[in-house]
């Protein structure tokens, strides 16, 4: 996979990324916490009354935190592999399909998430199809795990994984979120919030969950080292049950979409700052 200087996430063909991890990936990502699902939800009403479209869903981490809760949910992933290696929930139905073109009829769902996934969408054709099969009464919700920075063995964990990868864009895919949906005249009303997680894993799950990453190589020279210093550090970090624990801050931002005279006055506010 060759990667251009600056690439943004979505030019990148997220299938050969993600081909053959979607065990790995099932098996040690983390998942969220429930306080983040409780704020998605806050004020939508009965939950089983609820349709979801989970988009960029992987192997139905998110998907099934919703079904969980009653909701019927849409999970939205094109990549084979992560499909094959979700797990069955009766509330959860897999399409293979896109953020740009779901294929859902139009204000079909009354909220659309996207976690951990976001940065590999083209975000104005995304933006406009989520706007497209949202209830005008509807919510988007796009939410992210982040290592912490100020944690000494994850900030140790993440250099030794970005040294085993020759490719990596330098964007950071959270990091322009804000702005997209800002600027965007289809959503409004944006809010952020943060969330505090910790994800505990042996050795087998750590070395699972570095495989499971878009760029880590999966033979080779670079991979077999990486073998070797993830034992390493795990031995250095272990606690007396020979688990390790990953700290990550949860981000989440909600929108509601735009709809006549909200869209207008919205598009008529960013011309004025044009100016």
């Amino acid at each position: 996979m060759t990667i251009a200087n600056n690439s943004a996430y979505y030019e990148i063909d997220p299938l050969s990324a993600f081909s053959e991890r979607g065990v790995d990936y099932a098996k040690y990502r983390p998942t969220y916490p429930p306080n983040v699902i409780d704020t998605i939800l806050r004020e939508l009403g009965e939950p089983s009354q609820l349709a979801a479209a989970d988009v960029g869903a992987g192997t139905g981490i998110a998907s099934r935190l919703l079904a969980e809760r009653g909701i019927h949910v849409w999970a939205i992933e094109p990549n084979t592999s992560m499909r094959t290696a979700a797990q069955n929930h009766p509330l959860v139905k897999f399409c293979d399909a896109s953020a740009e073109q779901t294929h859902l009829p139009t204000a079909s769902v009354d909220l659309i998430t996207s976690f951990q996934a976001f940065h590999w969408f083209n975000p104005q054709p995304t933006l406009a199809e989520f706007h497209r099969i949202l209830k005008p009464s509807g919510r988007l919700a796009i939410a992210w795990n982040q290592r912490a920075a100020d944690d000494e063995f994850s900030v140790e964990f993440d250099r030794l994984v970005k040294a085993s990868m020759s490719e990596l864009p330098t964007t950071k895919p959270q990091n322009s979120v804000a702005r997209i949906l800002m600027s965007s005249s289809h959503f409004g009303r944006v809010r952020r919030h943060t969330f505090t997680y910790k994800h505990e894993l042996d050795l087998v799950g750590t070395v699972g969950y570095a495989l499971s990453k878009s760029f880590v190589p999966q033979e080779g020279a670079a991979h077999r080292q990486l073998l070797v210093d993830l034992q390493e550090l795990h031995a250095r970090w272990a606690d007396e049950r020979g688990m390790v624990s990953f700290v990550y801050h949860t981000t989440l931002y909600l929108a509601q979409p735009q709809h006549g005279l909200n869209k207008l006055r919205r598009l008529f506010s960013n011309w004025l700052i044009a100016k």
